[in-house]
């Protein structure tokens, strides 16, 4: 496993648009067409990477809880197929069925979208608020594989709360820690 932390994209970066087929839906989904009224949680994900299994059920469950709060949330997968065939589009509509994921689980071919972003590692975490503009990108929370911390999804759940309640959010953020996007 290796520990790969997040870039820190800078705070206030307008979110970058993208396109690209979704795993989970027979089309292909855009930015505008995930965002939501308050804001817009983007994930980088992958389907093997040992810090993604280990907080899925928190992704999923934060999603639940926060897209009918008008939180719009879609995961991204960037990694190159070739090398890490685990990661295709047909296993990732596996692993949609088998993590009960129903918000859009979309594909990156190209690795453009992870490069926009700026994205280092599986998972990372990027929320924007209504106006598409940066407002974290950070941890889930303090937990990973084989530590002594539960799962909890504190740093990215106050980092909503900020959004849906119109709280200050505290600039000091910590980077998301997991495994390297594969790059082609």
């Amino acid at each position: 496993m290796s520990l790969t932390p997040s870039n820190m994209l800078p705070l206030g970066t307008k979110a970058p648009n993208f396109k690209l087929q979704a795993s989970n839906f027979n089309r292909k989904i855009s930015f505008e067409e995930v965002k939501g009224n308050k804001g817009t949680l983007v994930i980088f994900i992958c389907n093997h990477c040992p810090f993604v299994l280990h907080v899925i059920e928190e992704i999923v469950m934060i999603a639940n809880d926060y897209r009918v709060q008008g939180i719009g949330v879609v995961a991204i997968s960037s990694n190159d197929i070739i090398n890490y065939p685990q990661d295709s589009p047909e296993k990732m509509a596996d692993f949609v069925l088998k993590h009960k994921i129903d918000f859009p689980y979309l594909y990156d071919e190209s690795q453009e979208v992870a490069k926009a972003y700026d994205a280092a590692c599986t998972p990372d975490f990027y929320l924007f608020d209504s106006q598409d503009k940066l407002i974290y990108r950070g941890q889930l929370d303090d937990s990973r594989p084989g530590n002594e911390f539960s799962i909890s999804g504190n740093d990215l759940r106050n980092a909503i709360d900020s959004v849906v309640y119109n709280r200050h959010l505290n600039d000091v953020q910590k980077p998301s820690i997991g495994c390297n996007i594969k790059w082609k």
